[in-house]
């Protein structure tokens, strides 16, 4: 069953995750011993996903209308970059992420059809009873794209980097490229100031900001994690990182020629994929 529901994933909106591993003692000691407590000893990667997916579906199938998940969906995942190292270790942090998107939701151009699934006053209600389980105020570890990855995401990650495959039944499930923490923030910062002169209108720019500044807040011996998720079956074997960085480097150098080329690539390569978002 958990294979069977985790491949059905490939037909729900399509969600990759950027999320950041951690060393146990980049946590206190209360906080460890919560992700302690939600650790499966036979959990793997796979059936971490296929819990999140069960969670995600049984949350809006509930009677309720309410979207806000409870604690009982707290995951964590664990990564070992290899023999003899430490593990690390990724909350999903599904309750702490969901109060900040609500937020965000109900603050931005969305609010009016926020208000069509529960009204001002539930959502106020909601969001507190979520706050009053939400007991450990650890910094984000986890971002979530859905229908597309972000093209500032391809600026962290090289293709020659840690990768894994992870394939079923002649389906690929998703691919997953890791690196140090440190490295990713360094090619975040070199894009930077290469932006900052070269082209300083673009979106591209904030959006690394932002990715440098929460990279940052993170203890240099995490590692960063892409993690296509079910798009990956429609898009690996993928050179979005190397056109991303060969586009950047050919504004860079002046050749808008080779960076208009780079763009094109990724524009046919994923605007098919974000245009699923509106198809029937």
């Amino acid at each position: 069953m958990t294979g069977g529901l985790y491949l059905g994933g490939v037909q729900l909106p399509f969600v990759s995750c950027l999320r950041v591993y951690l060393p146990r003692e980049s946590y206190t000691a209360e906080e460890f011993s919560y992700l302690e407590s939600l650790l499966d000893p036979a959990q793997n990667t796979v059936s971490v996903d296929a819990r999140e997916l069960a969670d995600s579906l049984g949350r809006v199938s509930r009677a309720l209308p309410n979207p806000l998940p409870t604690p009982d969906g707290d995951r964590v995942r664990v990564l070992t970059m290899g023999e003899g190292e430490p593990p690390l270790y990724a909350p999903n942090q599904v309750v702490a992420r969901s109060i900040a998107g609500a937020a965000e939701l109900l603050n931005g151009t969305m609010e009016a059809l926020a208000n069509l699934v529960l009204s001002e006053e539930e959502w106020a209600l909601e969001l507190a009873r979520a706050a009053a389980t939400h007991q450990h105020e650890m910094p984000l570890q986890t971002r979530s794209s859905t229908w597309g990855i972000p093209f500032s995401w391809f600026t962290l990650v090289y293709a020659n980097d840690r990768m894994e495959v992870v394939e079923a039944n002649g389906r690929i499930l998703t691919v997953r490229i890791q690196v140090p923490v440190s490295i990713a923030l360094g090619r975040a910062e070199r894009f930077l100031d290469m932006l900052g002169q070269m082209a300083p209108d673009l979106d591209l720019l904030t959006e690394l900001q932002d990715l440098s500044h929460w990279l940052a807040s993170f203890d240099a011996g995490g590692v960063l994690e892409l993690d296509y998720g079910p798009v990956a079956n429609r898009v690996h074997p993928d050179d979005s990182p190397a056109d991303v960085h060969m586009g950047l480097q050919c504004l860079a150098d002046g050749d808008f020629t080779g960076a208009a080329a780079a763009y094109r690539r990724l524009a046919n390569r994923w605007m098919p994929i974000r245009q699923l978002a509106r198809a029937s």
